[in-house]
Formats: structure tokens, C-alpha cells, sequence
């Protein structure tokens, strides 16, 4: 039942202790970052604390997120939780815009107001359920409820757009291309597994900045992954550090989760904007030649990875009030960016500038 679904989502093993090392406490309201000296992270020495290459959190957590709290949808299941993900009870609005989920111009906003901001949980647990995904990878009800709360909570709402409205809604857009026939028709299971998986965690813990500035700023997160696909890689470790902290596929052969890992990451991975031409080298090869097999399971993995990153920078083909809404959203988080660069003297990234650009010329000739 769900009262004892809640009982135990409530466990103190959820309970998540964040290091606040280098950061001051967050104000509510306020963008995380316009409080935080950056300089003290350049000048700081390094720690000798271990740190696991997978960020898991019993280790020392990477979340940018810090904080000496409980996850607020643990402690507030009448506010937060009022939606049972997986049963029949939605809300009768929200309820009905899941039979048009597959519908391009679904309006994830007004679905994020109508699951009282679980747009992200109660869409991903609806796919789950749609693929008969728990039934065919016997998933613990119980751990997915809290895998789906901890991914969901590990994105930043202070973020205007590396949120997890935004993860919500490049989840519904990979939905739609899992949906092509051509496509649906060769995909495994695994295939949409960790399709939906990769596009529900592709931004996990996004810190709002980009890479270049974590690496001028000498963030811990640039050292440790060696200023190569920074954001990417913490993405992945992050969620599978998630996946193990819920336990969500600790039933399978230890072969098996490890091998869901890697294409997990491989997948979050070509969202690296810097590896765009990789990609769609490789990718147009195989169109050229005319030699895309999906019954290959590398071209079908290939193809995942493409569909995510359409999925990933799909607002402009979006319905233009729909579009309107994440052009705004980026661009202040852009500004947003430039704000801290000047505020601590530092060189204002490109399209940061809420003095020199404006939204029409950050969106020419990109994908925004």
C-alpha cells in the first residue's frame, strides 16, 4: 500500500550528509552560486580525503548540492509525494496528460505544476510502467520510489534550466524517438532500460556553470576528471552512484549491472557538446554507406546515443510557447554564470554577458 511505501521511503538510510567545504549555506530563492568565493576554491589546498570514481556517496558525496540536510521529499511526503508515482491514483489532469505522453508537443510545464513539481519521478516511473519494465527486470517497486526521488532531488531547482523539469522533459523527447517505428520495432528491453535511464540522469547534479568555468575556477570536479567532459562524466558517476545507493539493480549478476553501467555512461557521455562532430561523423558514415543495422546491437547503441542528444537540445523544434519558455530559461542561466565570473574578477565566458548579449544572438546558429 502506499502509506507503507512511504514508511519506507522515510528510512534513515535515505537520509544523505552533503560536505560543505568551500561553500556557504544556500539561500532560498537565491542562485547557489552568486554566494560562493571562488577563489577559496583555487587557493585551497587539495584534500587528501579519498574520493571513489564513481562519486558514490558513502564515500565523499560530489553533489554541488551541499548541505547538512534531509532530502526535502523524504521529509515532506504531504507536499512532495502527494502523487503516488506508480499507482492508478494521479491527479485526474495530470492522469490524462500521460496518454498523450508520446505526443510531440506535450507540455511538460504544466505537467511539472500538475505533479507539484514530480514532473521527473511520475513520468519516468509511467515509462517504466508502460515498458513493463519492473516486471521484465523484477526491479523492487520499493527501490525504484527511491532511486526515482534521489535522481530527482539530485538536480538543483535554483538551476533556470539544468533542473529536473529540463531532465523531465528530454525524458519525454526521448520517449518519442524510442517510439519511432522503424526504431521501437529492433530495440531489446536493455535498449529502453537505458534509454530512459541515460535521459532521466543526463544532467544529474548539474552545478549551473559549464565546463570551462569549473576548470578556470580549479574545481575539484575538473582535477578528477582531468578537464575531459567534466559535467558528462560527473553526470554518469553521480547517477550510478545513485543506482547503487538505491540498490535498484543489485539482483542481477554482477556482470550484467556492470556492463548497464558502462552503456549508461556511454550514453550520458555523447552528450558532451565538444564531441558534437564525433558523433555525428561516425553517425553520417553509416548513413553514407547505408549500412545502419539495428539489429546490430552497436548501430542500435549508436543510434540511443544520437537520439539523446536530440533529445538534449530539442527546445527550439519544440511548440513555439513551449520553445519561448527554455530560450528564456538558458540564457539567464548563461547570465547567471556571467554574474559570478564578474563578481570574482574573472574573464566573462562567451554568451554569459547580461550587458552584450541578448536571446536572439545567443540562439543564432545554436541549438538553444
Amino acid at each position: 500500500s502506499l502509506p507503507s511505501v512511504m514508511c519506507l521511503l522515510l528510512l534513515p538510510g535515505d537520509v544523505r550528509v552533503r560536505s560543505q567545504v568551500g561553500f556557504e549555506s544556500e539561500r532560498r530563492g537565491s542562485h547557489p552560486y552568486l554566494y560562493v568565493d571562488f577563489r577559496g576554491l583555487v587557493l585551497a589546498a587539495p584534500s587528501t580525503e579519498s574520493v571513489s570514481p564513481w562519486g558514490c556517496r558513502c564515500c565523499r558525496p560530489l553533489s554541488f548540492q551541499r548541505r547538512l540536510a534531509v532530502s526535502p521529499s523524504l521529509l515532506c511526503p504531504s507536499s512532495r509525494l502527494t502523487l503516488c508515482f506508480l499507482d492508478d491514483d494521479y491527479a485526474g489532469q495530470a492522469k490524462c496528460m500521460l496518454r498523450k505522453v508520446g505526443s510531440w508537443d506535450f507540455d511538460i510545464f504544466l505537467f511539472d505544476r500538475l505533479t507539484n513539481g514530480n514532473s521527473l519521478a511520475t513520468l519516468t516511473a509511467h515509462l517504466f510502467n508502460q515498458y513493463g519494465l519492473i516486471e521484465l527486470f523484477q526491479l523492487d517497486v520499493i527501490k525504484l520510489y527511491r532511486f526515482l526521488v534521489l535522481i530527482q532531488e539530485d538536480y538543483h531547482s535554483h538551476n533556470p534550466y539544468h533542473n529536473a523539469v529540463h531532465a523531465a522533459d528530454v525524458t519525454q523527447a526521448m520517449y518519442c524517438y524510442l517510439q519511432e517505428p522503424q526504431l521501437s520495432s529492433s530495440l531489446t528491453s536493455c535498449d529502453i532500460l537505458l534509454g530512459i535511464l541515460a535521459a532521466a540522469t543526463h544532467d544529474l547534479d548539474h552545478p549551473g556553470v559549464n565546463q570551462s568555468f569549473l576548470i578556470k575556477t580549479n574545481h575539484h570536479l575538473a582535477s578528477l576528471y582531468q578537464n575531459t567532459s567534466v559535467l558528462e562524466n560527473h553526470h554518469w558517476r553521480s547517477a550510478v552512484g545513485l543506482l547503487r545507493q538505491a540498490g535498484l539493480l543489485e539482483h542481477l549478476p554482477v556482470e550484467d549491472r556492470q556492463n548497464l553501467e558502462m552503456r549508461l555512461g556511454s550514453l550520458i557521455l555523447a552528450t558532451d557538446i565538444s564531441r558534437q562532430n564525433e558523433y555525428l561523423s561516425q553517425f553520417r558514415s553509416h548513413l553514407d554507406q547505408d549500412d545502419l543495422n539495428l539489429q546490430n546491437s552497436a548501430h542500435r547503441h549508436l543510434v540511443l546515443q544520437m537520439a539523446l542528444k536530440c533529445a538534449d537540445i530539442c527546445n527550439p523544434c519544440r511548440p513555439w510557447e513551449l520553445s519561448k519558455q527554455w530560450s528564456g530559461k538558458v540564457t539567464e542561466e548563461f547570465f547567471n554564470q556571467g554574474d559570478i565570473e564578474k563578481k570574482h574578477g574573472l574573464e566573462v565566458s562567451p554568451l554569459c554577458d547580461r550587458q552584450l548579449d541578448t536571446v536572439p544572438n545567443i540562439q543564432t546558429g545554436k541549438m538553444y
